[in-house]
């Protein structure tokens, strides 16, 4: 599976676990170079507490467009270590 965003490649890999419609990487999957820092944080009711990170390729910011849960609930502990995409990034 690959995370594409602006034509760049922003994650790649064959171990993804979906959930909810989303493919969560492994963080480790990450290409660092396009991501830069969001303060950004948003709860789900039995995942718990998302934080964010942006994406910037070629000076466009796509704000908040990685989402990863930290601290997961128990009930999703798969996630945990792992980020998802949306905000236009295409995950195929």
């Amino acid at each position: 599976m690959q995370a594409i965003w602006k034509g760049v490649v922003i994650a790649e890999s064959d171990d993804t676990v979906l959930v909810e419609g989303n493919h969560y990487f492994p963080e480790s999957a990450l290409n660092r170079s396009y991501v830069t820092f969001s303060n950004h944080r948003s709860t789900c009711a039995w995942k718990g507490q998302a934080h964010y990170y942006s994406l910037l390729v070629d000076g466009e910011l796509n704000p908040n467009a990685i989402w990863y849960y930290p601290d997961p609930k128990p009930e999703a502990e798969a996630v945990r270590g792992r980020v998802a995409f949306w905000s236009g990034v295409q995950v195929r």
